[in-house]
């Protein structure tokens, strides 16, 4: 099988159950960030910090993420129902059970935190921005035709759970975090 087919050279692309689409349509923007988030999430895989015993847990979970990352795009692809939808309600739960779990091991939340600190929770805090990116082409293609609910469910918690693993990153390696604080406070006339 060759790698190019030539059938995407005027703009357009397949899409499972109907016919091609331009390759800037909300369902091809939807899942084409859902893979650009997968790719994030298999460079912070491949960061040799994560393969510290201390990371083994969130390192199994990253690579199960992927595969329901790959689910998630498929259920976007998905028009009509041409094939059954992969992402239920379950891995929503399974990632709050997660989010649970790292929550209880980090310092309780007082004010807005910024992205930083330790370079693997760094990465952790720009996957959770691109998450979000996903999140809005989702909804820009849930305003326009029926999706797979359970899809942008699951893309909305995972969000909240890289959010809490940066922080986790952070607390294991002993990283403040930085706490935002009102920059009219140092910029006063």
């Amino acid at each position: 099988m060759k790698v190019y087919t030539r059938s995407g050279d005027k703009g357009k692309t397949s899409a499972i159950g109907r016919p091609r689409l331009m390759k800037d349509s909300p369902r091809i923007e939807a899942y084409g960030e859902v893979d650009e988030l997968n790719s994030l999430i298999g460079l912070i895989i491949s960061q040799d910090e994560i393969k510290q015993e201390a990371f083994s847990k969130l390192a199994t979970e990253l690579t199960e993420i992927q595969h329901l990352l790959f689910d998630v795009g498929t259920d976007l692809a998905n028009i009509d129902g041409e094939l059954p939808l992969r992402i239920t309600e379950k891995p929503t739960k399974w990632l709050e059970l997660q989010i649970d779990w790292y929550t209880d091991k980090t310092p309780a939340i007082e004010k807005f935190i910024l992205p930083g600190g330790n370079a693997l929770a760094s990465w952790l805090h720009y996957a959770r921005a691109v998450c979000r990116k996903v999140e809005r082409r989702i909804v820009t293609l849930m305003e326009q035709e029926e999706i797979n609910t359970h899809a942008y469910v699951f893309v909305n918690r995972l969000s909240d759970y890289l959010f809490v693993t940066a922080r986790y990153v952070n607390t294991l390696k002993n990283k403040e975090e930085v706490f935002y604080r009102n920059s009219d406070r140092v910029f006063k006339n």
